[in-house]
This record gives structure tokens, sequence and C-alpha cells, in this order.
């Protein structure tokens, strides 16, 4: 005011020294949600993020760049097809349950390493699971879609296309509330095909997080016929269910020696993981080494919620360890009767 000295407030000189900077990695842009690594070129790495698109780096991590932002900024899984490194498969919409979780609108289809990307449909799938491609024909292709979070209906189930993506069939619908969260191969043939029923829906104060309609599933024909498979399982409410595959395949185990003969390894079945949610005493780590027909339950571990976790990963090379994705990351050496958290991964 007049008469009260000099102004103090600022001026236009002073203003003109701030500018806007880049943030960088001080950025938060939410949770990493899948990492996929191109199985023909180990320096090739794809990171999907819940909140900040799909990163691609080409030298181990040292840089990375942002790939999917023209695209969609939720993502949930992304695959390298094993066939062909340039065909680059992301799914949109955090496959995760908690009131946190954006939605997306379909599958995206990228054939030159990720400079492009289409959309190949299912956009009203809202969360997809889990995309996987068929390691004999890159142009079969499953995508588990867990549905809207906050309503029924939409594109919710298990889908398959034939054609790399033009046109898609429902493989597996149970209900306007139930889809799929996760599915597996066969390794010794990828006509058998082991999924997770997710039944969930979320309101502002609750979630319900199982059913009646969960559970796992099994084909033998290629998506043509299922079965839910429950031998050893829980036989009320399931929640869900995260699946993993021994990549060795078969486990064997020695036929006593008879007459003189000698002993032999018989062959006893496909090793399945499972993770099962459930009511308090059915709840736990499963494990079949017959192709599902029948479950064992190993220990009361579920890992996280289920809202934000709920992934399994075989060790390809060490016996009986599974790893599971937690806020620290868990593994069993013992086949799933324990886990502990990853205390120093230099150490693994």
């Amino acid at each position: 005011m007049s008469g009260q000295g000099p102004s103090t407030g600022l001026t236009a000189d002073a203003l003109k020294v701030l500018t806007f900077r880049n943030l960088g990695p001080t950025l938060n842009n939410g949770r990493v949600v899948d990492v996929e690594i191109d199985p023909k070129n180990p320096n090739v790495w794809y990171v999907a993020s819940a909140f900040g698109g799909v990163w691609k780096t080409v030298n181990r991590g040292i840089t990375f760049d942002p790939i999917f932002g023209a695209y969609h900024f939720t993502t949930c899984c992304v695959v390298v097809d094993p066939k062909d490194s340039n065909v680059v498969w992301v799914g949109s919409g955090e496959n995760n349950s908690q009131r946190s979780a954006h939605f997306g609108d379909g599958v995206y289809k990228s054939t030159d390493g990720g400079k492009t990307f289409k959309n190949m449909g299912l956009q009203t799938s809202e969360h997809i699971g889990k995309i996987v491609v068929d390691p004999r024909n890159s142009n079969t292709v499953w995508v588990a879609s867990q549905g809207p979070l906050f309503s029924e209906g939409g594109e919710r189930g298990l889908y398959k296309t034939t054609d790399g993506g033009a046109t898609w069939t429902a493989s597996l619908t149970i209900s306007k509330d139930t889809g799929i969260s996760d599915i597996a191969f066969d390794p010794s043939n990828p006509d058998i095909i082991y999924a997770g029923s997710y039944q969930r829906r979320r309101h502002v104060g609750q979630m319900v997080g199982g059913g009646p309609e969960g559970g796992i599933w099994k084909t033998m024909n290629g998506g043509k016929n299922w079965t839910k498979l429950s031998a050893g399982l829980p036989k009320g409410d399931v929640g869900r269910v995260a699946l993993a595959i021994d990549p060795k395949g078969t486990v064997t185990e020695a036929v006593e020696a008879k007459d003189g003969k000698k002993a032999v390894p018989a062959k006893r079945g496909t090793v399945v993981y499972a993770i099962v949610h459930a009511k308090a005493d059915e709840r736990g780590f499963y494990k079949s080494v017959d192709g599902g027909l029948n479950w064992t339950k190993m220990s009361n571990y579920v890992g996280g919620g289920a809202a934000y976790y709920c992934e399994l990963f075989v060790d390809p090379f060490r016996p009986d360890t599974i790893w599971s994705a937690n806020t620290p990351l868990d593994w069993s050496r013992d086949g799933g009767k324990t886990f502990t958290p990853v205390p120093n991964m230099s150490s693994v």
C-alpha cells in the first residue's frame, strides 16, 4: 500500500527463473505388474506398469523407453510371441481388484517390436488377467479376462483367437459375475490348458472376492470342452486362483524291482501348482502330480492379498522351487511346504 515502503510481492523478472523441468525417475507412476524377456534375445525386456504404460529396454535395463503412451496408460500384462520377437501382445486394465484399479479397453498387438500397436478387440473386458500365445502357432492366442470390477457383464471369461486377433471366440464362459484370472499350458501338449475362474465384485466399501463359481478348470482338446477339477480342492466358495506348471513337464518315481528285474522310473504326470483363496480352513498352496486329477494341500500359504498379487512361477532349473509374487518376493524350495521372503536376490 502507498506510504508503507517498497512492495514485497513477486516481480515478473523474479518469475522468469522458474521453468518446468522433467522430474524423471523421481516421478512415481504406479506398480510394475509384469515383466517379459524376449525369449530369443535376453537383452530385450518389456515392463508393464499399472499406471505408466509399457516400457522397453534393449540393454538389460540400463535404459528404458516408453512405448505405449499413445494407446493406454493402464496395463496388466505383456507377452512376446515365442516364434516371432516382433510380435508383442499387451493387455490393458490392471488385473488386480483394489479400489484404485483402473480399467482398460481390450488387447493390443504390435508387429514391429513395440514401435506401434493396434487394438485387437475385447474392448469391454476392462481387466485382462493373462495372455498366452500357443508355442506352435503364432495366430493362436488365449486371453483370460477378469471382466469389469465394479459391474457385471462385459467380455468376461476365456477367449481364443486362431487368426492372430482378427476374431475372438469365447472358449470358457461361466457367468456375468465370474471371469478367468489365470491360465497355463501343459508343456508337453499346449492343447491341455488349466484356467482359474474368479467370481468377484468391488464396491466402494467392500470386496466380494469369491463364490461357488470359482475354481480350477481343465481342457484336453484346446478349449472345446472344459472340466472343473475338484479332487482334493476346496469344496466351498473359492476366490482367486494362481496357476503354474513345472516346465520340466512330468515327475517320475522309482518302481520297485521285482523278480530280479531292474527298477525303472514310472511316469506320474504333469506337476501343477496352485494358490487357492478360499475359506480359512481350506485356503492354501496346492499341488497335483497327475495333471490336476488329484490335489494335495501342501501348506496354508496364499501369499499377499488376492486383490493385489496371486501369481506363481516355477524355477526351470531347481527342483521343487517356486516363486510367488508378493510385496517381498517369496519362494519355496520344498515344493510348497514352506515359503519365505527372498532375503537378497544376490544370494539366490
